[in-house]
C-alpha cells in the first residue's frame, strides 16, 4: 500500500517516519511512504503556493493549481483516493480506515493557512475529512492519523494476523480494558488489583468480560 502525502512542511514527518511500527512497516516493504513538497509544482521562482482570498478576508488561502498538478503527477492509477483534510469534511472513523485500506495508493493534501481553494475539494480531491470537531494549523496531523489507522490494518503491519482478527467486529474494532503485571499495586495510599476473572484461566468467561466491558469503535 502506498501513501504520498502532499505539504509544504515536508521535515513534520521526518522522525514519525523513522519510529515503531510504521518504521518497521516501511522497512519490510509493507507500505510506502512518499513525502511531496507541494513548492515543487510552483510555476514562479518562488515557490508561491497561496494567495490572498476573494472577497477580501484577512489571511491566505492554498492556490488550487500547485495542488491539481501534484494530484495529477502523483496519481499512480485508478484505485487510488484523493483525500482532503478540512473541518468541513466527513467525520474519519474506523470504518473509513477500513475503506481506505482497501486502496493502493492513498494521496492526502494537507492545507495550511486560511484554507485551501474550494476547487481542491470539489474537483480535486475524491474525499474531505476531518478527524475532529477542533480547528488545527494544518493538515499534517490528520495525515499521520490516517496513515496510521489505515497501514495498521494492512497484511504484516503489526505482526500476526490475530492481533487484528481477535479484535475485529465486521469492519469495526473492539476496544476493552488491559491490565498486566503486578496483579496489586498502590495508587495514592489504596490497592489496586487486577480484575480476579483474568487471573482465572477461563478463557471462555474472560471473552464474556471483554465483550461486557468493551467497546466499539466505529
Amino acid at each position: 500500500m502506498r501513501f504520498d502525502i502532499i505539504t509544504i512542511f515536508p521535515s513534520i514527518f521526518k522522525s514519525y517516519l523513522k519510529e515503531s511500527l510504521i518504521r518497521r512497516a516501511l522497512e519490510k516493504g509493507s507500505i510506502e511512504v512518499n513525502i511531496h513538497n507541494l513548492r515543487k509544482w510552483a510555476d514562479d521562482k518562488h515557490g508561491s503556493v497561496d494567495d490572498k482570498p476573494f472577497g477580501g478576508e484577512n489571511g491566505m488561502v492554498m492556490m488550487a493549481e500547485p495542488i491539481s498538478r501534484a494530484v495529477k503527477n502523483i496519481r499512480k492509477g485508478e484505485d487510488s483516493m484523493v483525500i482532503l483534510f478540512t473541518p468541513r469534511g466527513k467525520k474519519f472513523n474506523q470504518q473509513k480506515a477500513t475503506e481506505f485500506s482497501n486502496y493502493k495508493q492513498i494521496i492526502m493534501i494537507c492545507g495550511r493557512y486560511e484554507g485551501v481553494d474550494e476547487r481542491v475539494a470539489k474537483y480535486v480531491a475524491n474525499e474531505n475529512i476531518s478527524i475532529g470537531n477542533y480547528v488545527l494549523m494544518g493538515g499534517e496531523l490528520p495525515a499521520m492519523v490516517v496513515l496510521e489507522t489505515a497501514s495498521r490494518l494492512v497484511p504484516n503491519v503489526i505482526g500476526k494476523e490475530s492481533f487484528l482478527k481477535n479484535r475485529k467486529v465486521g469492519e469495526s474494532f473492539i476496544e476493552y480494558p488491559q491490565y498486566t503485571r503486578p496483579e496489586k499495586i498502590e495508587i495514592e495510599g489504596k490497592e489496586r488489583k487486577v480484575p480476579n476473572i483474568l487471573l482465572s484461566g477461563n478463557h471462555k468467561e474472560i471473552k464474556k468480560w471483554r465483550d461486557k466491558k468493551g467497546k466499539i469503535i466505529r
